[in-house]
């Protein structure tokens, strides 16, 4: 190989980096610049209130929130992910794992094993949930060609409503003394999953569960770039008709994705049921689901993207509640966030549009000089 292509290429790749690096970032500019039009109509001064996020968000109490808080988040975001690498929307995360972290607080309150296996089996209860209420969209994709889309956001529906029939003082739930609450019973000490004081300068604890998260991350890398069923998954979203000529069952793979997306869903709940609440209530978390359709779609599917992008989303929820106690409305903070995303998809869909350009005229020049060259042997 010569030199002067090897330059070529690693220039390429280079280019390629510089983009996809140029293309978030330019998006969180924008955010920051629509951000500040907005505090200043509203009479807030811009640069005094993006201090005030980063000073709050610099403490230590609150970066343990922002990390214990982004674990979720990632979680949920991995968990969409999966399907978006095989253009399949799996807009039912949010439903798939209320219940199941519904129905694996219950069987953990329920349990009384060494400390290791209760956590575990509490864990495996979740993914299986999760991956059996997502399979049921991939059912009707595959049998009738019903979108899951649709079925997704129909069995949210139906999921709130199963739950709330479970969590009844007559089925799975408890009254929690001193309130109005109601939960399931809560889990014993042996299957809770211990946090870990990592931040100087404050005692609380980080989830034990962010280990959970960066392993779920690397086994995501893996499998979709290591591992031939992350090939035929990638190859089956890109082309169906490729995928078949391949050998590749598609119908199988679709199904296997709604599958594997669904017991990553079931993890979502795991970090606050096993890690601070210990039991699932009227208030357990909401909306993480819809969170990390967001987020997978700010880290572009990307593991260690979707590590950023869930850090600086949980670093704007965190930081958002000091402006309540400043007077300034915090929902400047999901306007924000909407910036964001939306800045985003336009970005990468302009550097997409500016690298086929790019080819297209090396290509046209690469042709150009070929046509040009003199052909060797011919007669002058």
């Amino acid at each position: 190989m010569s030199s002067s292509f090897t330059d070529r290429l690693l220039g390429r790749v280079r280019l390629g980096g510089l983009l996809g690096l140029a293309a978030p970032l330019l998006a969180i500019v924008f955010a920051g610049i629509v951000t500040s039009i907005i505090l200043q109509l509203t009479g807030n001064p811009p640069l005094e209130t993006m201090k005030l996020l980063v000073d709050y968000g610099s403490q230590p109490r609150t970066i343990v929130m922002i990390i214990n808080l982004a674990t979720t988040y990632y979680i949920s975001a991995l968990a969409v992910a999966v399907g978006f690498r095989m253009n399949l929307f799996n807009i039912g995360v949010d439903g798939q794992y209320r219940l199941a972290a519904l129905v694996a607080a219950a069987v953990g309150g329920a349990l009384v094993l060494p400390a290791p296996l209760h956590v575990g089996v509490t864990i495996l209860v979740a993914v299986a949930v999760g991956g059996v209420w997502a399979s049921i969209a991939g059912i009707l994709k595959v049998t009738r060609g019903v979108s899951e889309v649709i079925s997704t956001i129909m069995l949210n529906s139906i999921a709130t409503g199963v739950g709330a029939w479970l969590l009844t003082t007559d089925r799975l739930a408890v009254a929690v003394s001193g309130s109005n609450n109601i939960g399931t019973k809560p889990i014993p000490p042996s299957g809770q999953f211990p946090g870990f004081e990592l931040i100087p300068g404050t005692k609380t604890p980080v989830f034990g569960f962010v280990i959970v998260a960066v392993a779920l991350g690397l086994a995501y890398h893996v499998l979709f770039n290591w591992t031939r069923f992350g090939f035929d998954l990638r190859a089956t979203g890109r082309s169906e008709s490729a995928a078949v000529a391949s050998g590749v069952n598609v119908k199988k793979m679709v199904l296997l994705t709604m599958i594997l997306s669904g017991a990553a869903a079931g993890l979502v709940g795991m970090p606050q049921l096993l890690g601070a609440s210990y039991s699932y209530s009227l208030d357990f978390p909401t909306g993480l689901g819809f969170t990390g359709i967001a987020i997978a779609l700010l880290g572009r599917n990307n593991p260690a993207g979707i590590a950023i992008g869930a850090l600086l989303w949980s670093f704007l929820d965190n930081s958002s509640d000091i402006l309540d106690l400043e007077g300034i409305p915090k929902e400047i903070v999901i306007i924000m966030q909407g910036t964001i995303v939306l800045s985003v998809i336009v970005a990468y869909e302009l550097v997409h549009r500016y690298r086929l350009a790019a080819e297209q005229r090396r290509v046209s020049r690469q042709l150009s000089a070929e046509a040009s060259a003199p052909v060797e042997g011919a007669v002058a």
